[in-house]
């Protein structure tokens, strides 16, 4: 399984680099801070992960996976949320973005549940490097419907872009 990752990784590289010039992936990874909106209401760490395919300079297709941890009363609980959707973004050195994503998400504790998730929200990117932008914050409102009743979750990141 680790050979097969090594070798997939190897390839991606390769491909990223006769991709440079074209700038049409981005990947971005970095720490995500969750008020979860669920009764009681708790603040929650963890991270983010989004990869982004652009199909034109200012919108691309956006795929996000966070995980956000922190249940005192439930140290194994944690959240965990798959979208995918439109992100549209105003290129430049300072380049803000908004997105609208869907996908599902789930809720890990006393007892375990999935359901619709969908997040609105933005960010602004700085570019400091030719390949590397600091997303300086990304801001979503992350709606759940765990259990019955409807959560609206801030959730807050931060961290590194890497474009390919």
């Amino acid at each position: 399984m680790l050979q097969r990752l090594s070798i997939l990784l190897g390839l991606m590289f390769l491909l990223s680099i006769s991709a440079r010039a074209q700038d049409r992936v981005e990947l971005f990874g970095g720490y995500s801070f969750e008020h979860y909106g669920g009764t009681p209401g708790r603040n929650l760490n963890g991270w983010e992960i989004t990869g982004k395919y652009k199909v034109a300079p200012w919108v691309g297709l956006a795929a996000d996976l966070d995980s956000q941890y922190g249940f005192p009363s439930q140290p194994q609980a944690r959240t965990l949320h798959f979208l995918v959707g439109p992100q549209f973004t105003f290129p430049g050195r300072i380049s803000p973005f908004v997105h609208v994503l869907g996908g599902f998400g789930h809720f890990q504790g006393n007892g375990g549940q999935t359901s619709f998730a969908g997040a609105l929200g933005g960010g602004v990117d700085l570019r400091i490097a030719p390949l590397f932008s600091w997303r300086m914050i990304q801001a979503d409102d992350v709606v759940t419907r765990f259990f019955g009743g409807t959560q609206h979750s801030m959730r807050l990141s931060t961290g590194l872009v890497i474009r390919f």
